[in-house]
This record gives structure tokens, sequence and C-alpha cells, in this order.
């Protein structure tokens, strides 16, 4: 959601906390605002909108300071206005604070605030969190015991990072909400600078050495070094890791919009999630030891938006290898669990590895004593951390709110898995897991083709004033549809809806008109009966946009268009055409003046629930 970023010690912190700023705002993005303490107290510029509305702001402040704190939101209590924005401050001005996530006793601490005298300004759950520790300096003792009693009163998931007037320092805290540290050259000397966000692309121009804050740590940063500890003041050492992200992974360089910038490099995420996976015809994970699922029985995936897409993808993959697996929105998973023992394996399939209905759901199945193993693409995140297992997709950092790169790593990656399970669970590979393991050795090469070759553009030009957009698919097929649904609308704006292809006579083909293109996902499975799907769509006048390999010859003659894919194995088509279908979601979105990396209402990272 909201993202967080701090700098201590830096030549420029306000330049420095604009650039976190900036490569935050995928995280939020309707107001943002800077807090710094000079020693002689604590100057607050915020503001509503982007970015690039607050820079106006400070263009014509003077601050200074070696200590600062930013915040990019996305509400969730109040709507985007400047009181609303972060930081926020205590009755006093000494002091601000920033926050990511929800407190959910927000209500009943402002009231026991109010009765105490305090002032609020916003209508923001956060604006407590200064309050309190007002409240709590005004009872005796230092800002930090200020810091963790105020701290102790909070319920719900939060990071939360504040400065102020009398200290050179930044203290921070975090439960169920994502924070990392970032440490430049020459720590604990006066060349020292120290970074917190919400995530590690908000610092990587400064440094790529990280220290991954678990929950319940409290950190002191000052230019002279800094301090972890626990909940109960106890000092805890956290490992100092390097990440293998660079500053041009998270520039968008000559593209207009990360998004294409990440649909292009598709071919080298997917090259990345299988490098070194695959020996002698058989999957290996540095990760996974020898006969680690050998007592498996079913396979429980939980996701959410994109990654259960991914999720589903990878179900259908195991069941056609004799394995029972089942989907389940990680929302509805953490509130009604399915029946599970000690049999089954639950996995969770992240992107940013801090969604906290995956976490939640996660959490849930660990609580009942089941084995939890984590998909996703970063070291350190939360769900890597508290899982059994983990398996890196390895796609990069990843910008644009919509996910692109890492679904197609998602898939790869969950098709090594789904063959290791198999070799675990049933003694044996799949039937053809030579033929698949060799296929997708050649994916990366065949969506460079893809990308090269599309007349998506074309198509996106064709049918951009149309009423609604729907697309089918069977058994993969249907992930996709799904997946190309969902890109379509979020981007774009416009209805779209993704169906398995044999349920559009149950209900859907009611939608069906000459202005509601449907969009047929072929894999080389399954064809007469999709064919029989597009010409039920055809008898009603709806144009058909076939998205299938060149062999599929009768699907492309029963279509009206057709996005090509290269022939690949039948399970790893789908890889191929959702790439057609991401193209196309980003043509019509273009062509509409939409902000591509920044669809209204959504946030890259969904840590609340």
């Amino acid at each position: 959601m909201c993202g967080i970023t701090a700098t201590v010690g830096a030549d420029d912190v306000v330049s420095a906390l604009l650039t976190g700023l900036e490569n935050l705002e995928y995280r939020g993005y309707d107001s943002a605002g800077v807090a710094l303490a000079n020693g002689a107290g604590v100057e607050v510029v915020k503001r509503e909108g982007r970015g690039d509305d607050l820079v106006d702001r400070l263009s014509t402040a003077s601050l200074s300071g070696r200590v600062g704190l930013g915040h990019t939101r996305w509400s969730t209590h109040g709507p985007p206005t400047d009181a609303n924005a972060h930081p926020h401050t205590d009755c006093t001005g000494e002091l601000a604070v920033v926050h990511n996530g929800i407190v959910e006793n927000h209500a009943e601490l402002r009231e026991r605030l109010r009765g105490a005298g305090h002032r609020f300004t916003s209508d923001t759950d956060t604006e407590v969190v200064p309050h309190l520790v007002e409240e709590y300096l005004a009872a005796g003792g230092d800002v930090e015991t200020a810091f963790r009693r105020a701290v102790a009163d909070l319920s719900g998931s939060y990071a939360v990072a504040l400065v102020h007037a009398d200290e050179d320092a930044v203290y921070a805290t975090r439960e169920g909400s994502p924070l990392v540290f970032g440490v430049d050259d020459g720590a604990g000397t006066p060349d020292a600078a120290y970074y917190l966000a919400s995530d590690v692309p908000a610092f990587l121009e400064f440094t790529d050495d990280v220290v991954y804050l678990e929950d319940g740590d409290v950190i002191r940063v000052a230019p002279a070094g800094y301090e972890i500890t626990g909940t109960d003041g106890t000092p805890v050492d956290r490992p100092v890791e390097s990440v293998d992200w660079s500053p041009d992974d998270v520039e968008k360089g000559t593209y207009d919009h990360y998004m294409r910038k990440e649909i292009d490099e598709q071919p080298t995420a997917v090259a990345q999630a299988v490098r070194g996976r695959v020996d002698g015809g058989a999957v290996s994970f540095d990760s996974l030891t020898a006969g680690i699922f050998n007592d498996v029985a079913r396979v429980q995936f939980v996701a959410c938006g994109t990654s259960y897409h991914a999720a589903l993808y990878g179900a259908q993959l195991l069941r056609e290898r004799g394995v029972p697996a089942r989907v389940f929105l990680a929302s509805e998973y953490a509130v009604n669990a399915p029946p599970a023992d000690e049999q089954t394996l639950l996995v969770g399939v992240t992107q940013s590895g801090e969604t906290a209905d995956t976490l939640a759901a996660l959490r849930s199945g660990q609580s009942d004593g089941i084995r939890t193993l984590a998909v996703t693409n970063v070291v350190g995140s939360t769900a890597a951390r508290e899982c059994d297992d983990a398996v890196f997709i390895r796609a990069g950092p990843e910008i644009g709110v919509a996910a692109t790169k890492t679904f197609s790593s998602q898939v790869a990656t969950l098709s090594l898995l789904a063959e290791r399970l198999c070799r675990d669970v049933r003694d044996s590979r799949g039937d053809d897991a030579s033929e698949l393991l060799a296929a997708l050795d050649t994916i990366p090469s065949k969506i460079g083709s893809v990308l090269a070759d599309s007349s998506a553009a074309e198509l996106a030009d064709r049918y951009g004033d149309s009423d609604a957009y729907f697309f089918i698919g069977r058994a993969t097929a249907h992930s996709v549809a799904l997946e190309g649904a969902l890109k379509l609308k979020e981007i774009s704006y416009e209805h779209a809806e993704g169906f398995p292809a044999g349920e559009l006579k149950h209900g859907p083909l009611a939608l069906v008109t000459p202005t509601t293109p449907v969009s047929a996902v072929a894999t080389g499975r399954h064809t007469e009966k999709l064919v029989g799907s597009i010409e039920e769509v055809s008898a009603r006048g709806a144009p058909v946009i076939a998205v299938a390999p060149r062999s599929e010859t009768a699907v492309a003659e029963a279509a009206d268009d057709v996005l090509w894919v290269p022939d690949s194995h039948p399970e790893l088509v789908g890889l191929l055409a959702n790439v057609q279908l991401q193209l196309l979601s980003y043509h019509t979105a273009t062509l509409l003046d939409r902000p591509v990396d920044k669809p209204r209402n959504l946030a890259k990272s969904v840590t609340v629930e």
C-alpha cells in the first residue's frame, strides 16, 4: 500500500527522500510528504497529489537537517487531502510520524486522547500515533521509551517511523507491514548514510546492502550508527545482506512506462527463473533437499490477484500429474480454511512476500501444523522468512502496479515445482517431463519472438471502442484468460471478464453482443471444444480474437483475428499467450490515455487485509 522512506546522514536529505518517494510511487500515490528534524524543530511539507506536486511545494520551502522521513500515501482512512497526507504531527509539532498499514483500534485511541485534550486535524488512523508518543513523553521518559509505549498500544498491521525535534535520529518498527533498512558504505563513520523504506527499490541508487527487519524489531538510526532491539529492549542481530538488483533495474530508461519495460524483460526474467534448476532431465532447487515432499499427499495454494492466476496454472499442472491440488483466494482461506492435515503442503504464491491476505492464510495453516512453502520474488520477505521453505522466482524488481514479468516467472517456477513435487509425491516424473523441461528452456526466446512480431497494437486500435471484453480458455488457458481480463480492467478501466470456455452457455453468453470481443486462448489441447465455444459467440455476432500457436489452424479459421504465438509444449503455450494479452491490454490502455503504471485505486503491494 503506502510507501515509507527515511534518510539519516546523507549530504542532501531532501533529495534522498524525494528519490525514495519517486521509487515508491507504485505503492501509493494520492498524496506525499516529508519531515526533517534539524535540532531546532521538525519541519513538515506535504501535499495531496502525485510526487511532482510535492516537489513543486518543496521548491518554495527551505528545509535542512540530516534526519528525515518521507511518505507516499494510498488512502484507507480519509480521502486524499493535504490534511490526511503523511507525515502527521502531535499537538506541539515537535515530532512527526509516517505509517503504513492499519491501526485497528484507532477510534478507541482517538477517543482516549481527545479526552486528554489532544486535538486532531485529519481523518487518518495514523494520527493517533504521534499523539500517543506526545502523551507518554509528557508522563516522563525519553523519546525511545515513549515510542515503545505508543507502539505497544497499537492493534493491527503497521510499519511506523518517527523523528523528534530533540534528537538527531529516526525510530522505527514493524508489525505485519514491510520495513527494510539500507546501510551505505562507511557505516559508523562520518561518511555513513542510512535508509529506511517499505521496499528495497527506494534506496537502490544509494546502497545495495540491506537489513531485513522482522516483526517486533525497533531500530534507532542516527548519523553515528544504528541499533536494533526487540520489543523488550534487548539488542538483536540482523545480518546485512547484499541484493543483486541494480539501480538500472528500477529505472524506465527509454520506455514510456515501467509496464512496457517489464513486459519486454520477460525473456530474461523467465530465463532467470529456470537457470540452474534443471539437471539431466530432473528439477533441483537449491533451497529444497531431496525427498522433502515425500510425505505430501495433496497441495493447497493460497494467493491473490495475478498470483492467484499463476497458482491456478500451477495447480492444473499438478493435477495433470496425478497430484491433488486446489487453489484458494488467500482472503477466504484465512477466515474459512478447508480441511487439511500433516500430509498437506500449503503453498503461498506472492510476488512481494508481504501480501497481508496471503501471509494471514499461511499463518492460519501453520497454526494448524501444516507445512508451508513460499513462492516469492523477494529474498528476506516475510513470507520467505516465516514459511518452512521458500522458492524464489528471480524476476528482479517490478515497479508497474500491473504484474507482468512476475506472472511469467511464477508460472515458469511453478512448472518446475510441479515436476519436483511429482518426483517426491509419486516417486516418478511426469510422463513427458523431459519434453516439458526442454520446451521450458526455449520459452525465453519464444517470448522474444512474440514481442518482436505482435499485432496486438493493431487489434487494440480495432476494438478500442468496445462495450466490454471477454476472455475464454480451458485448463491452463483458463488461468491465462482470467489474467488477461484482469490486466485489461486494471490498466484500461474497461469492463473485462475471463471464463472457462465451457461455461459461456451457462450464463455469460447473455452478455455477448457484436460490441463485446472475445479473446479465445488455445494451447493445442481441447481444440474441438474451444472451436465450439468460438462458434457459440460468433453466432451472436461477437468478434473473436484467437490467441493460438500456428499449428492451431482450426481455431484460427473460426476466429476473426489471430494473435499468433510459437508452437511449444501445450502446458507452456499459455505463457506465450499471456504475453500477447499483456500487449493487448497495454496498447488498449495507452490508446485511452490511462496512467498505465499507476492505475486508479490500486497499489502494487497490498499489505493490509
